[in-house]
């Protein structure tokens, strides 16, 4: 082997522990930001209190005129 394959085959292998280790660094950087955003994530949920009041505005529906009109009277015995 010459002096010139070794150096060749050699350089690749010198910067792979390099490239490696940027690699790391960037994943565990990752990891860090995915907690960090995950965290506020579970801050920003709204709170319950067990209780929830709901306010709803009904608008009546039209009515017919009734059909025919009774009078009752209830009389009842003075005291």
């Amino acid at each position: 082997m010459s002096t010139v394959e070794r150096t060749r085959r050699g350089a690749p292998r010198r910067s792979r522990p390099v490239l490696r280790a940027i690699v790391i660094v960037l994943t565990a950087l990752l990891v860090f930001l995915l907690g960090i955003a995950f965290a506020r994530t579970l801050d920003d949920r709204p709170r319950t209190s067990g209780n929830e009041t709901i306010v709803r505005t009904l608008t009546p529906l039209q009515q017919d005129a009734p059909g025919r009109t009774v009078t009752v009277t209830v009389t009842a015995p003075s005291p």
